[in-house]
């Protein structure tokens, strides 16, 4: 069973609206519970030994994509922080990134957009 970890502290982060925040906390909630369900279900078809039948297989995919939701929230909110250092373009990420896109300003019209894709 997972439960849901506590990101409130991240409000008020620069460049992150108290909004998208919350959204986006909600998103992970979800993914938590979604995931803890699915487990459940998981659980009892293994009990049933329903390997392999369509419903088994359907759950299991499901499974991996809320996991992963789950997982992904964890280890961005993990990441952040308020008051953090701008990334020196200098700096080893910060020449790869050069490196790949250019200039930092065009590895981040990159990222937002990527961030802004559908689904």
């Amino acid at each position: 069973m997972y439960t849901a970890k506590d990101f409130s502290s991240l409000l008020g982060t620069p460049g992150f609206s108290e909004t998208l925040l919350k959204n986006h906390f909600g998103l992970y909630e979800g993914y938590v519970k979604n995931t803890n369900a699915l487990e459940e279900k998981l659980s009892v078809m293994a009990k049933e030994e329903a390997f392999g039948t369509p419903e088994y297989n359907e759950i299991k995919r499901r499974f991996g994509w809320e996991w992963n939701g789950m997982k992904l929230h964890e280890l961005y909110f993990a990441n952040m922080k308020k008051g953090g250092a701008a990334l020196d373009p200098n700096s080893p990420l910060g020449q790869k990134i050069v490196a790949g896109w250019g200039s930092l300003d065009g590895w981040a019209k990159d990222f937002k957009a990527t961030g802004a894709l559908r689904g």
